[in-house]
């Protein structure tokens, strides 16, 4: 989800979404950080040494972050005709260009280049999320926001490449992204200690330190080659707090009223609202990490007599990733609908 200005609400009615809650999600930095110190200074790197070279290798990761709330925030659409009827010609449009761009264009543009330009989305959309809803309480000014958010991002891409990049790096190449993400995670942090003077509540200036240091965190350990560490620290923080707008707009919508087939089947299965969508999604992952590959080669096999590499895996899980990148951008903008069953509590 990529949030906009938020605007605080007051309202008791219905469920709504936390900014201390939110706040809390940064707990996993520190963790993060003394698990680190801990298996430095006594356990000779043990931890390190356990955990997969890339958290993509590991598919409890797989089935854990990331692709659950692509998958929460694709069924959200799907299963609301009103949604989609909305939003159409939007969905359209950019499936086309998906398949064109990625699937066709795959077959000329260099994958090199098509990995770097999704890396580059995947990192400003999960940083503009944080941001934005800071935004809601930092009040900063516009220069300082976009200061804040492009500092943020540029660091957090060159951290992101030198993680997921760095089997297919020539020793100096590897150097150079490490000393591009050190200079920019230092620009960020004489940014922040600049801008904190233009942040009014205690709260907003909580909210402003804390982006900053996921971003320095994660370029810290991504140092000192904790490369799962560094990952999952946004990951938690990005996934989670999409979650919590998921569930609020479920509640809001459809608590004790289902307005769709999919919650009228799970209120009669006395499931809870909140519940439906990360529940869902955590086992329709699963299933695509585990089964969707061959399940999906069976039937081109059966229809067409071909097979496609990692058909879901990488296919579907990376057409729903693209697609949440897209429209996290606008449905929870003002004046769409999903922003009806949207609350939030004080931030003060």
């Amino acid at each position: 989800m990529v949030a906009q200005t938020l605007p605080v609400s007051g309202q008791s009615a219905g469920m709504a979404v936390s900014f201390r809650f939110l706040l809390s999600l940064y707990g996993i930095v520190p963790i993060c950080l003394i698990a680190l110190g801990l298996d430095s200074w006594l356990f000779d790197h043990a931890l390190r040494d356990a955990l997969p070279s890339s958290p993509s290798h590991f598919l409890l990761f797989q089935v854990l972050f990331g692709t659950p709330h692509i998958v929460a925030s694709n069924l959200l659409l799907v299963s609301h005709a009103d949604y989609l009827k909305t939003f159409q010609r939007k969905l359209l449009g950019m499936s086309a260009f998906i398949v064109l761009f990625f699937g066709v264009g795959s077959l000329f543009i260099p994958y090199r280049v098509l990995y770097l330009i999704s890396a580059c989305w995947t990192v400003y959309h999960v940083l503009k999320q944080q941001h934005g809803i800071a935004k809601a309480v930092c009040r900063l000014p516009v220069w300082a926001f976009y200061l804040q958010l492009w500092l943020s991002v540029t660091a957090g891409i060159f951290t992101y490449i030198g993680i997921f990049m760095k089997n297919s790096l020539a020793p100096e190449q590897a150097a150079l992204i490490l000393q591009i993400a050190t200079a920019l995670t230092a620009a960020l942090l004489a940014a922040t200690w600049i801008c904190q003077r233009h942040v009014a509540s205690r709260l907003g200036w909580y909210f402003l330190w804390a982006n900053t240091l996921l971003v320095v965190a994660s370029w810290f350990v991504y140092c000192q080659q904790y490369y799962f560490l560094a990952i999952l620290m946004p990951r938690l923080v990005h996934d989670i707090t999409a979650y919590s707008f998921y569930a609020t707009h479920d509640v809001n919508r459809h608590a004790g009223h289902p307005q769709n087939a999919l919650f009228r089947l799970t209120e009669a299965c006395r499931l809870p609202a909140v519940a439906v969508l990360p529940l869902l999604s955590f086992a329709l992952t699963y299933w695509l990490q585990v089964h969707g590959d061959a399940a999906v080669n069976l039937i081109l096999q059966t229809l067409f007599s071909t097979q496609v590499y990692k058909a879901a895996t990488l296919g579907i899980v990376g057409y729903l990733a693209l697609m949440h990148y897209y429209t996290e951008a606008f449905i929870w903008s003002a004046g769409s609908p999903l922003r009806r069953y949207i609350r939030f509590g004080r931030a003060s």
